[in-house]
């Protein structure tokens, strides 16, 4: 396929909400790293795609002392709040910005940064970082017909003849495979019955989601873990993280991994690779 380098190609999701930071506060499972750390991590991983979400900053906010890596493109869509949402994706194969927002009445402008959409070569990147419920009942419903306009917008991604993927934080676990103790969260937003049907319909309308086509049907591997008591260290989590592909990039598909050290000192999401080979 032109516009790829040979060999395989490789997307890194990896969600940075604390990149750099020092230990928060009643979280001491997350140790804070430096740009140092940072640098060697993203050499190490080599990717020639990095999504990421939660970002939490404008670029004029990070460390003064560290650049962005090497021979990437960079677009940020921050939220217009400070410190709140936002995603940024990273390219060392070239880019271009498509849109942003999924035209949604809720948030016509993307505000929230939750969406950027992004062409490498001939893949299209979508990077969303799906609202929470946040502080209640009204958040939840706002949620809620979030995912309905989601699911209205994503089609026109799905019967394209080039690769599309649509890849971040979704804030759902979808079946009791997703997250270790399903009967214990049946009334928490994330897990609720509605929700996983909605994940089921979002699937059905033909997405397919590598990380459990690669995984199987079992336990896991989860890509977030609360930061109180020990539930990253007794691997009690979610599989909230998502990279799911229309039939084009389905068929290039070679492999997922969920890096769970990789994110262990930065976040309390662990970093969700997938390898294609076009």
């Amino acid at each position: 396929m032109s516009g790829y380098p040979p060999g395989p190609f490789e997307i890194q999701w990896v969600l940075v909400d604390e990149l750099a930071k020092s230990p928060r506060p009643g979280y001491p499972e997350r140790q804070g790293i430096g740009t140092d750390e940072v640098d060697d991590w993203i050499e190490e991983i080599d990717a020639d795609i990095w999504l990421l979400q939660e970002v939490r900053a404008l670029p004029e906010q990070l460390p003064k002392d560290w650049e962005l890596p090497t021979g990437h493109e960079v677009v940020w869509h921050p939220a217009e709040k400070k410190g709140y949402s936002g995603v940024a994706s990273f390219s060392r194969i070239g880019m271009e910005e498509i849109t942003r927002g999924i035209d949604t009445k809720l948030d016509p402008d993307d505000s929230e940064g939750r969406v950027l959409v992004t062409k490498c070569g001939s893949l299209t990147c979508i990077n969303i970082y799906l609202p929470n419920c946040g502080s209640g009942p009204s958040r939840q419903a706002y949620k809620d017909q979030w995912l309905e306009d989601l699911l209205v917008w994503a089609k026109q991604y799905l019967s394209s003849p080039e690769p599309v993927v649509l890849v971040g934080d979704l804030n759902i676990a979808h079946t009791e495979d997703d997250i270790w103790n399903p009967s214990g969260n049946r009334m928490t937003s994330g897990f609720l019955a509605h929700e996983r049907e909605w994940f089921s319909r979002f699937l059905a309308s033909g997405w397919h989601d590598l990380h459990r086509i690669h995984f199987g049907e079992r336990k896991g591997p989860y890509t977030w873990w609360s930061n109180r008591g020990q539930a990253r260290a007794l691997d009690r989590g979610w599989r909230i993280d998502y990279v799911l592909a229309n039939d084009a990039a389905f068929a290039a598909f070679e492999s997922a991994e969920v890096n769970r050290q990789a994110g262990l000192d930065c976040s309390d999401h662990a970093p969700l690779i997938i390898d294609f080979k076009f």
